[in-house]
C-alpha cells in the first residue's frame, strides 16, 4: 500500500521533506499546501505532485490523502495538528508541537485514543550523531555528565534558510531551544526536574529576545547549559557538545567528532546520514505498523512542560 501524503508549508523546511519522500519506498506526495499560489505550483510541478492549494482544508478534503506533514508557521502547527487529526488523517508536525502549553495539551489528548499517528518534528533524536551517542548510552558505554550546547544564528531580520523574507517571526525560546531541551532528557533518559532562563534585550521590530541562556538539570544528576543567538556573525546552526564518564563527543548536525576534534563514523548507524529522512522513515513506518512513534506528541510534551515554566520565569 502507497502512503499518500499532502505537505502543508513549500518553503525552507517543506522541500527538505519532499527531497525525503522522493527516496522513500512506498510513500508519494499527492498534494501540496503553499501561502502563495504561483510559488506552490513551481514546487509543485518540480516534485510531480498533482493538487495545490493554498488552503489545508482542501487536501484534507481529498479521501486519498492518509496522512499530512505540517511545515508552516510555528503558530499555526497546534490548531493544523488538531485539524488534520479531526479530518481522519496521520500528521507529522514540523519542530515546535506549540507556542502555548495548553495547545499542545490538547493535541496530546486528542491524539490519545485516535488510532492515528502523531508525531513532531525533533529532528536530533533522528541525526546519525545523536544517534550513534544514545546507543552508547543504552548499552551502558557513555553517561553524560553535562551537554554544553550552542545555538547559533544571524537573524536580525526575518528570513528563512533559503535567504527569503518570512511571513511569520521565528523564536528561541519554543522554536531552537525544544531541539536541545528535548533531546537533553532524551539521552539522559531522565526527566528534567530544574530549568533556568535569561534573556538578553527584545528587538525593537520583531518583538523577540535575540539571545537567551538556559540552564537545565536531570534528575538522574545531569545538567545542560545551552546558548542561544539570533545575533551571531559566525558559524551558523547548533552545536552539541556531550561530556560524559567516558568520553566527550561533539554533534555537528549529522557530523561526530571525539573531544580531540577526531571524527567518528556514523554511516553506519542507520539506513541514511540524513535527518529530516530518517525522522520521516519513522513517520511512515508507524503508520504501517500501527504503532506509537519515537517523538510522537505524547512523547515531546514534557519538553513542551519545560519551554512553559521557561517562559514563565522569563516574563515574570
Amino acid at each position: 500500500m502507497t502512503i499518500k501524503v499532502a505537505l502543508a508549508g513549500a518553503g525552507a523546511f517543506g522541500t527538505k521533506h519532499l527531497d525525503a519522500i522522493k527516496l522513500i519506498d512506498g510513500v508519494e506526495c499527492v498534494s501540496v499546501i503553499g501561502r502563495e499560489l504561483d510559488k506552490t505550483k513551481e514546487v509543485a510541478v518540480k516534485y510531480g505532485i498533482p493538487h495545490v492549494t493554498t488552503d489545508l482544508a482542501d487536501s484534507l478534503a481529498l479521501k486519498e490523502v492518509d496522512a499530512v506533514i505540517l511545515c508552516t508557521p510555528t503558530q499555526m502547527h497546534a490548531s493544523q495538528t488538531l485539524a488534520c487529526l479531526a479530518a481522519g488523517k496521520h500528521v507529522q508536525v514540523e519542530i515546535p508541537l506549540c507556542d502555548v502549553l495548553k495547545d499542545g495539551e490538547e493535541v496530546v489528548s486528542r491524539a490519545q485514543g485516535s488510532g492515528l499517528v502523531a508525531m513532531c518534528g525533533h529532528t536530533r533524536r533522528f541525526n546519525p550523531s545523536h544517534q550513534y551517542v544514545h546507543k552508547k548510552i543504552r548499552a551502558g558505554e557513555f553517561g553524560i555528565q553535562q551537554m554544553d550546547v550552542q545555538t547559533y544564528f544571524f537573524r536580525r531580520t526575518n528570513m528563512n534558510a533559503l535567504g527569503q523574507a518570512r511571513s511569520w517571526t521565528d523564536h528561541l525560546l519554543w522554536h531552537h531551544a525544544a531541539h536541545t531541551v528535548d533531546l537533553f532528557a532524551y539521552q539522559c533518559g531522565s526527566p528534567i526536574v530544574k530549568a533556568n532562563a535569561i534573556q538578553g534585550p527584545i528587538h525593537p521590530t520583531l518583538g523577540i529576545a535575540m539571545d537567551m541562556s538556559i540552564q537545565l538539570k536531570a534528575a538522574n544528576g545531569a545538567i545542560c547549559t545551552l546558548s542561544l543567538s539570533f545575533n551571531n556573525e559566525g558559524p551558523l546552526g547548533t552545536f552539541f557538545r556531550y561530556i560524559g564518564d567516558t568520553a566527550t563527543y561533539i554533534a555537528r548536525y549529522d557530523d561526530l567528532f571525539n573531544g580531540k576534534e577526531e571524527k567518528i563514523d556514523v554511516s553506519q548507524v542507520d539506513v541514511s546520514m540524513n535527518g529530516i529522512e530518517l525522522q520521516d522513515r519513522e513517520f511512515f513506518a508507524a503508520i504501517r505498523e500501527g504503532r506509537e512513534p519515537n517523538a510522537s506528541v505524547a512523547k515531546v510534551l514534557p519538553c513542551y512542560q519545560v519551554l512553559h515554566q521557561l517562559e514563565q520565569q522569563l516574563q515574570g
